[in-house]
């Protein structure tokens, strides 16, 4: 049998083809970037930014003008105020529903940490549904896919947003490509024009050459310490749309009547712009290494999504270890080959928003950062570890065979 670095090697032979469409999609985006920033005049002036208040921030209006123009977008707000892709996602739900208002998840349940913002789950610490928010979800189907008859009569008068989570989160299913967020964006506005489409867009800037707000999407948000940031950005997140929306949701994130006006920026603006400038190269990084992971752990046996060889929608890689011991073995290799606080070792956990306890291997140099290459899983059946981000799929390889060296193949 193949050692692991012979396994990585075959691995790399068979995807020369992928890797090189990869570098064709990261120098679209990138001349997308560009222009934007050539568009938007950027400067070295813009990377000062003003105290206090944060009124008349050129850096900051600059940014967010670049960003809009970037996620083909009416509108954006970047702010380093925003403590995670959740809590920008949480100003956007807050921002636009009102009490009676109803709003619809029609990619099955949602990521486990906005269960609690919504009230499905918790002691309801001032959730939607404490507020009056009425919630429904459209299961997906056995298949794990979206159930398109379903959604094509569930939209009513009452439905105020449909919330369409891009990524696949912590469930086994294909996350949405920017074809299908236009298909459920068009059965929506079919049923009701006025239903506002929301996009958690975390894990899915720069896969492909549009973003959802190009295709009919009214509203998003992520994190930038994700994809966006370029893995430099220290904190934040983004909103980006319907400039009316976008306002909405920086009022709840400031006030009525201070919205995107406000926020001092700490002199994060070069990390920022660098950030969104790094951006699609560090996501082509980072599906290169999905591209290996799936090849190789599928070549091993073990059942993983998305498939080898198939597009990647999202930055995330999913295999099913099937035991806890292989789940924390395989994240205590990825934290030895990590860069920062390779000598500890994971451990289960319970973390704040997560309905189970997790194993995280975060070596990271950005805190939590899922655009550098981590892993976690939920200590739940049936053990599944999610891979996501690389700075370079050259240190994934290099992680890869560390973890197969210590859980060998599928039983």
């Amino acid at each position: 049998m193949m050692n692991s670095y012979e396994q990585l090697q075959l691995a790399e032979q068979a995807l020369s083809q992928i890797f090189s469409g990869i570098d064709a999609q990261v120098k679209q985006n990138l001349k997308r970037v560009l222009s934007a920033f050539r568009h938007q005049r950027v400067g070295a002036h813009h990377f000062a930014s003003v105290s206090g208040y944060g009124h008349d921030d050129l850096g900051r209006q600059t940014l967010d003008r670049v960003f809009a123009e970037v996620m083909q977008a009416e509108a954006a707000a970047v702010r380093v105020q925003f403590v995670s892709g959740t809590h920008a996602i949480a100003c956007a739900l807050f921002g636009v529903l009102r009490p009676g208002d109803e709003m619809l998840a029609v990619a099955g349940a949602p990521y486990d940490t906005l269960e609690e913002a919504i009230g499905i789950r918790g002691s309801g610490q001032g959730s939607l549904i404490e507020f009056g928010i009425n919630y429904r979800q459209i299961d997906l189907t056995a298949a794990g896919t979206i159930d398109w008859q379903a959604l094509g009569k569930a939209v009513s008068d009452r439905t105020r947003l449909v919330l369409i989570q891009r990524s696949c989160g912590y469930s086994w299913r294909s996350s949405l490509s920017i074809a299908e967020i236009e298909k459920i964006v068009h059965l929506v506005k079919q049923q009701n024009p006025d239903t506002v489409c929301f996009v958690d867009n975390c894990y899915g800037e720069f896969i492909e050459d549009r973003e959802p707000t190009a295709v009919g999407a009214d509203l998003m948000a992520g994190s930038l310490i994700k994809n966006p940031g370029g893995t430099i950005v220290t904190a934040g997140g983004y909103v980006a749309g319907k400039e009316e929306l976008v306002e909405m949701a920086t009022c709840r994130l400031t006030a009525p009547g201070i919205g995107s006006a406000g926020g001092a920026t700490f002199d994060q603006h070069r990390l920022m712009f660098q950030g969104l400038f790094l951006a699609p190269q560090m996501v082509g990084e980072a599906m290169k290494g999905n591209h290996l992971t799936a090849y190789v752990f599928d070549n091993l046996g073990y059942l993983v999504n998305p498939a080898p060889m198939v597009p990647r929608r999202d930055t995330i890689q999913a295999v099913r270890l099937g035991s806890p011991q292989k789940l924390v073995a395989f994240c205590r290799a990825i934290q030895q080959n990590s860069p920062v606080g390779s000598y500890l070792d994971p451990v289960p956990a319970e973390m704040p928003g997560y309905e189970s306890e997790l194993v995280m291997a975060g070596g990271t140099f950005i805190d939590g950062s899922t655009s550098e290459f981590s892993a976690d899983g939920p200590l739940r059946e049936p053990y599944v570890v999610f891979c996501q981000g690389g700075t370079h799929w050259t240190h994934v390889a290099i992680a890869l065979e560390a973890a197969i060296e210590v859980i060998g193949a599928a039983n």
